[in-house]
């Protein structure tokens, strides 16, 4: 199954709210618990589009977001970061991440960023079938 999202958190409740909120919205959820559990997912089907927790066991957010980009270089990923790990926000730039949350989260903001992100991506993965 090719998911919409994938969200990768070590908290179960931050994953199954999340899930809970863009399955009701329409997208096909994976999750996965660490950083190793990501990659395999994104190496069997890149999703449109993964939430990345900046810290979980195994592989932090930044190591697996270094990881994930050498098997789905143009997949966008939003970090979800918490107050005290802003100092990694230049690293993930680097990446290729564009976006971020601070956690806590408004449910509404992270619902408007993602169906808006999951479009743009619809429409770059359209457009590069179509040229080739």
């Amino acid at each position: 199954m090719l998911a919409d999202v994938l969200i990768a958190d070590d908290q179960a409740g931050i994953r199954h709210v999340l899930s809970e909120v863009f399955s009701g919205d329409g997208y096909l959820v994976e999750t996965a618990s660490n950083g190793i559990e990501a990659l395999k997912k994104v190496a069997a089907n890149p999703p449109l589009l993964i939430l990345l927790d900046m810290k979980m066991p195994f592989l932090n957010g930044l190591e697996t977001l270094a990881e994930l980009r050498k098997i789905a270089r143009d997949v966008p990923v939003v970090m979800m970061t918490a107050y005290g790990e802003m100092d990694f926000l230049a690293e993930v730039q680097e990446l290729g991440v564009r976006h971020y949350i601070n956690k806590p989260f408004d449910l509404d903001e992270v619902r408007y960023l993602i169906k808006g992100l999951i479009e743009e991506e619809k429409t770059r993965r359209r457009e590069q079938k179509r040229i080739g």
